[in-house]
């Protein structure tokens, strides 16, 4: 199985507006409740691909438990959540009907004590055991020690255990310094990383940091790899318009599969890049359009790029 781990869970819950006015009252033409958070988004692309997906984590209070009713509900995703006394947070997304564009609202999550994370280490260190890969994703809740990740990423280490680290900030800098098998910033987040804002600078930078590999989320243009190997960069053959949201997480799905299947990095980049375009005309994150993946797949390019010194 591959196992994700969302420390900062969310009920997704989304609002469509006919047009979005600041200062005014909207009437809310749709809603929709689903459970979210970058790894279970991840999880439920992996079990659409074929792949046993396990999610763990915190969860708590009534949104938490709309969260696991929902998650039991929608998907094949089986639920190794952690309950904490807290309650889950909520992200709100609003969409403007009339352009396509979101504002998102997220709240910062539930307290963590240390007796609860005490009792999340030792669920990750069992479902390690069964563990083909494992990926840590996303924002951390208050009262989660800030290397969370580098010490999450060590542990999977000592299980023989692969990891792709996906996150920001400092959590992403304390996590490289556990030397990951693999890191998906996105242009942005890279750039805050090494200070470099040319992606194959910055990738080669991230590495010297600690990574092994580097998987760079370019938005439209695709996706960036620098690994011990070579350099790659992959693009969809057109830009494909809709919501990107957890466009990310697909192609973290795409990479994470394509691992544990002994893919080679080109193969991976390809899947992961139509994995992504394909959840832009999705209806929401963790969700992709089959028909357009399955058309995307032969028509994305690969092409290996030079890294520059420096």
């Amino acid at each position: 199985m591959i196992l994700t781990v969302t420390l900062n869970a969310a009920l997704d819950i989304t609002y469509r507006v006919p047009r979005l006015r600041p200062h005014t009252t909207h009437r809310v033409a749709e809603t929709a409740e689903r459970p979210g958070g970058k790894g279970l988004n991840v999880a439920r692309v992996l079990t659409a691909l074929g792949h046993h997906a396990v999610v763990t984590g915190f969860v708590g209070g009534g949104t938490g438990a709309a969260l696991r009713g929902l998650l039991a509900r929608e998907t094949a995703v089986t639920d190794a959540l952690v309950p904490v006394g807290g309650p889950t947070r909520r992200t709100i997304a609003v969409v403007d009907a009339s352009t396509g564009d979101t504002t998102q609202l997220n709240e910062p999550g539930p307290a963590i004590t240390p007796a609860e994370w005490g009792t999340f280490l030792h669920t990750y260190r069992d479902l390690l055991a069964d563990a083909r890969a494992v990926a840590l994703c996303g924002s951390l809740p208050p009262g989660v020690p800030v290397d969370v990740y580098a010490r999450l990423t060590r542990a999977a280490r000592t299980a023989g255990v692969p990891v792709l680290l996906d996150t920001s900030g400092e959590p992403l800098r304390r996590g490289l310094a556990a030397r990951p098998d693999l890191v998906k910033p996105n242009a942005d987040e890279l750039a805050a990383l090494t200070g470099h804002t040319e992606p194959l600078r910055a990738a080669r930078d991230a590495r010297r940091r600690g990574a092994h590999a580097v998987a760079a989320s370019l938005g439209a243009a695709g996706m960036l790899a620098v690994t011990a190997d070579g350099a790659w960069r992959a693009g969809p053959p057109e830009r494909i318009a809709g919501n990107p949201t957890g466009a990310g997480d697909s192609a973290v799905a795409g990479l994470l599969s394509g691992l544990v299947e002994g893919l080679s990095w080109e193969d991976r980049l390809v899947r992961a890049v139509a994995l992504s375009a394909a959840t832009v005309r999705a209806p929401a994150a963790g969700e992709f359009d089959r028909a357009t993946y399955e058309e995307l797949l032969p028509r994305v390019t690969v092409a290996e790029s030079s890294v520059r010194a420096g």
